[in-house]
């Protein structure tokens, strides 16, 4: 049981670490989506078979191999295939001094949910904690060893034998490069009485641990979009020296023409409200800006405001990010609707992740509220 504790204090002192890491990196430092992307993975470690033997006797190498694909920051899949060695033992005298070999194949169907962007505000950490749920089948045969000697009993598993298996396990990866990672992972799994070529009345359990290598592939390149500038509307000016210029040319002036009614200029305002990764809900500290608007339009009765809802093309996904901007852009309308605001003079636009204002994804998850009138 000492190596059990050992491998969960490791992964409890590898989680800290990584929760430490969080404020290290985010995706706005990467020049590519952090998800989708597909995965290779390969691994080598030890494991052992709990029983009523000594588990230090039936440790044994084993390895793994694994293609899967991460759909968003937070959920993915593989299949993991992990075999081939394993070992058995049966007592004598009371004494743990048998043991025989037999070779298994175990191929799974994982889960793989990523707590570090589960947990935390960004889409992309250097250090991830995966927690693994998953089924399959495993195939244990060539167990000659056990059979072919005297400790063979009527108990004993004389055939090729097809178990299911139930696994759940955690893994610390951390992120080299965009391509390669390193990982640790711990998983225990359960398997049918005769696994391990024996009856013992209660199902069989596997602890494996392992190091391992995966080579990361398929990302998307970010979107970067120049900023959108709303031009403020000048009134035009005549030309002042006009008269003068007359003057001097000894120019007949024109007989002056009533002049028409002065155009009242066309004046503007605008502000951009932040909002956090994957959030609709207006921070405290953007209030003020809203509330500046909300004022500019009650000293102009007759002016109108759009506020247009944006996302950030470097996480998430084209869908989800589209429902964000749009919930950004009707928090603040309705917001400045509860301030007394008339719904007749607002619009409410949404340009999901294809229009990035500002170009950084920070600051185009935004809500931009544009006023004009006269």
């Amino acid at each position: 049981m000492s190596r059990i504790k050992l491998f969960l204090a490791a992964s409890v002192c590898a989680f800290c670490y990584s929760v430490v890491g969080l404020a290290q990196s985010t995706a706005d430092q990467l020049d590519y989506k952090p998800a989708p992307y597909m995965f290779v993975g390969l691994q080598g470690g030890a494991q052992t078979t709990f029983t009523d033997f000594k588990l230090s006797k039936l440790i044994t190498p084993t390895a793994s191999v694994s293609f899967g694909a991460f759909f968003t920051p937070v959920i993915g899949a593989r299949l993991h295939v992990n075999g081939i060695w394993d070992k058995g033992g049966i007592k004598t005298n009371g004494e743990s001094n048998f043991t025989y070999d037999y070779k298994y194949l175990t191929s799974d169907i994982d889960l793989l949910v990523n707590l570090s962007t589960l947990i935390g505000k960004n889409d992309y950490y250097p250090w991830n904690v995966y927690l693994i749920g998953g089924t399959g089948l495993t195939y244990a045969w060539d167990n000659g060893d056990l059979r072919k000697s005297a400790m063979s009993t009527p108990t004993t598993w004389k055939k090729n034998y097809l178990s299911h298996n139930l696994r759940v396990g955690a893994m610390v990866d951390y992120n080299l490069n965009k391509h390669w990672s390193v990982n640790l992972e711990v998983s225990a799994n359960n398997l049918s009485d005769r696994f391990n070529c024996k009856l013992s009345h209660a199902d069989d359990w596997k602890l494996t641990a392992q190091l391992g290598v995966a080579y990361k592939f398929g990302f998307s390149k970010k979107v970067h979009t120049a900023p959108v500038v709303v031009a403020p509307v000048e009134e035009f000016v005549g030309d002042k020296n006009a008269e003068t210029t007359a003057a001097k040319l000894d120019v007949p002036k024109a007989e002056k023409k009533a002049e028409p009614a002065p155009v009242a200029a066309v004046t503007t305002i605008q502000d951009d409200v932040f909002f956090d990764i994957r959030s609709s809900e207006i921070r405290p500290s953007e209030k003020a800006k809203i509330d500046k608007i909300i004022k500019w339009l009650k000293d102009n009765p007759k002016a109108e405001a759009t506020v247009t809802g944006h996302a950030d093309a470097g996480t998430g996904n084209t869908s989800l990010n589209a429902k964000y901007a749009k919930d950004r852009a009707e928090a603040v309308a309705k917001y400045m609707k509860s301030a007394g605001i008339e719904a007749s003079r607002l619009k409410v636009d949404s340009k999901g992740d294809k229009v990035m204002p500002y170009g950084d994804n920070e600051k185009s998850r935004v809500a931009i509220i544009v006023g004009s009138g006269k």
